[in-house]
C-alpha cells in the first residue's frame, strides 16, 4: 500500500509511473520499482541521518 500511495497521491511518484509507463512497462513492474525505489529512500534517510527530500527524486 505505500507504494501505491507513493505512485497516486505524490509529485515524484506519479512523474515515476508516468516515466516508466511511457516506456511501456506494464503496471505491476511500476508498482514493483516503486517498493524497491521506497526501500532504497528509506534505508538511505536512516543510514545518513538526513530527512528525505522528494525534490532529488523529480529529475530521476
Amino acid at each position: 500500500m505505500p507504494a501505491m500511495t507513493t505512485l497516486y497521491k505524490t509529485p515524484w511518484g506519479a512523474l515515476f509511473r508516468q516515466r516508466l509507463a511511457a516506456a511501456g512497462k506494464p503496471p505491476m513492474l511500476i508498482i514493483g520499482a516503486i517498493m524497491r525505489k521506497l526501500i532504497h529512500a528509506a534505508f538511505g534517510a536512516i543510514k545518513s541521518g538526513v530527512p528525505f527530500r522528494p525534490e532529488l527524486h523529480l529529475g530521476e
